[in-house]
């Protein structure tokens, strides 16, 4: 709703070569940003300050320089923000006016603000704050909190925060504020400050669902299991009456199956995530969470099922090769040791080749921009499903890192600026103006950052996968050994005459021969439908003693 960083559990497979096998898994918690709500234009509030400041000028500012001030104000309070900025940007260059430059600098960035240039606007603002002139400092730095907020620029963000003062805030920014204050709290680990801030954000504010989620969040990472619980289900009482695939429902709903598993609640965490609509995004990582609550619960039956799911041809987009091995695991419970090398040799044909892959672009590239040229190909098949992009790191990886949340908010970012520049570009008398002319340097400085920062964000998650990639490579070479060991075992039994009979399901029978027996039959015909998915139920019998 993942910062939107997916907040999801992360599972590592143990194994132990002794004369049993074992493994356990544990669920961590990360960060899953909720949906934010549409943004309000400043233009009432804008005008306002105007209102309450009609002079710019100073006693010894000329009669000359006052009246091209007043004609600057004039264009402004009449709507004419594109005439405006340009006048209020070259007054704030002549060196006779510069006692008046944070004033003409502020209503500068109201001019931009209400032509949507945020982070034109936000370069005004910070240039007030720095000039250190207190008449217009703390105004300079409320307006730098609504256009960050707008743009997600977290870096201006902290910087506005920093110099803040709670109690001269306007009360209808207080909840933004206590908001992007949580947020930093959480980010930095301070998980219980996080908590109490985002308790303070009301029911009436747009970022109020918002909240209630991070509060969720703060208590499960601070192992407040109960507090987290409460602010879930709160939030998902909050949203009883939206649409069943609502963000804000699903993801209270996605928290609630999540500490349920923290809490070791394995019933309960199944039936929590059994609760996500399948028609919802995250489904399918949901479906993947619940498998490994079943594991821990010992439903192995059901896991198997889960497994037909998680691994059809509907999902073969999807970065999930751990769900290869855990499958593998199972087979080995059972002793299914000829399913067991299927899979085991379906991990190696599909993912073995991704870590030599990985590997050699990490050792390759250097530049963050080509890790940024990667990624951003993920965002463009996003939007045009049919195109044909050549991806030098397999797409499934390249899918996944740009899912992750400070990639996809980096990314968004990224966007906003591009359309900052593009309403700059398709406006002649904006982009022929000296104010046009300003703002694309601003923009096209600001784009070359951002994608020098996505590109290192992308270039930390690749090497992570590789280093995920060369753990399970390794643990598929153990559970191969345990599937060879295992094999041997059976054989000796057969020789001493044990040998297992197993109940072989008859694939010749027809369908009533299986209704009969209390299952709903259907033959697969090698295509997978949504509708399907979910509703697979395994009949193989176990194979060992």
């Amino acid at each position: 709703m993942k910062n939107s960083k997916v907040f999801r559990p992360a599972f590592y497979v143990f194994l132990t070569i002794v004369l049993a096998i074992s493994f356990q898994a544990d669920a961590q918690t990360s960060l899953k940003k909720v949906k934010r709500p549409a943004k309000k234009s400043a233009t009432a509030t804008s005008r306002k300050v105007v209102k309450d400041n009609p002079k710019v000028y100073t006693q010894s500012t000329s009669s000359a320089a006052r009246g091209q001030i007043s004609a600057a104000l004039a264009q402004f309070k009449a709507g004419q923000f594109s005439q405006a900025s340009n006048s209020f940007l070259a007054l704030s260059r002549r060196l006779d006016l510069k006692n008046e430059r944070p004033q003409l600098k502020y209503y500068l960035g109201l001019s931009l603000m209400e032509q949507n240039l945020n982070q034109v606007a936000a370069f005004q603002f910070v240039d007030v704050i720095k000039s250190g002139d207190t008449r217009w400092t703390r105004q300079a730095i409320e307006k730098l909190l609504v256009v960050t907020d707008r743009l997600g620029d977290e870096t201006l963000l902290n910087y506005a925060i920093q110099r803040i003062d709670l109690n001269q805030i306007p009360e209808q920014n207080k909840e933004m504020l206590y908001y992007r204050l949580a947020e930093i709290k959480h980010k930095a680990g301070l998980f219980k400050e996080a908590a109490n801030l985002y308790q303070r954000v009301g029911s009436q504010s747009r970022y109020y669902f918002s909240a209630l989620y991070g509060r969720g969040l703060a208590h499960a990472e601070a192992g407040q299991n109960e507090a987290a619980l409460q602010a879930f289900q709160k939030l998902l009482s909050a949203r009883d009456g939206a649409k069943i695939t609502d963000v804000n429902r699903v993801s209270a709903q996605m928290g609630i199956a999540r500490v349920y598993y923290q809490m070791n609640q394995w019933e309960k965490s199944v039936e929590a995530y059994s609760k996500i609509p399948r028609d919802h995004v995250t489904w399918h990582q949901a479906m993947f969470e619940k498998t490994w609550a079943m594991l821990r619960s010992a439903r192995f039956r059901s896991t198997l099922s889960n497994f037909q799911t998680l691994h059809s041809t509907y999902y073969e987009e999807a970065y999930i090769p751990e769900t290869l091995l855990l499958r593998s695991i199972v087979y080995l419970y059972i002793c299914k040791y000829d399913e067991m090398e299927k899979v085991l040799g379906l991990y190696e044909t599909q993912y073995g080749p991704f870590y030599s892959k990985v590997d050699q672009f990490l050792t390759s590239r250097r530049s963050s921009d080509s890790y940024f040229q990667e990624v951003s190909k993920a965002f463009a098949v996003k939007k045009d499903a049919e195109a044909t992009r050549n991806f030098i790191v397999p797409y499934n990886v390249v899918k996944h890192v740009a899912e992750e949340g400070d990639v996809r908010r980096g990314y968004s970012y990224y966007t906003k600026i591009q359309d900052e520049k593009k309403v700059i570009e398709e406006n002649p008398n904006l982009k022929n103006a000296g104010i046009g002319s300003y703002s694309l340097k601003i923009l096209n400085n600001r784009l070359k950052s951002a994608r020098a920062q996505i590109g290192d964000m992308a270039k930390a998650h690749l090497q992570n996968v590789r280093l995920e990639l060369r753990d399970l490579n390794e643990q598929a070479s153990f559970i191969r050994y345990e599937m060879i060991n295992g094999k041997k075992e059976t054989l000796k039994k057969r020789i001493a005459g044990r040998a297992v009979v197993e109940e072989q399901l008859d694939q010749n029978q027809d369908r009533s021969f299986y209704v009969q027996n209390g299952y709903e039959y259907y033959p697969f015909q090698g295509e997978y439908w949504l509708d399907e998915l979910g509703n697979y139920h395994y009949l193989g019998k176990q194979s060992c003693e």
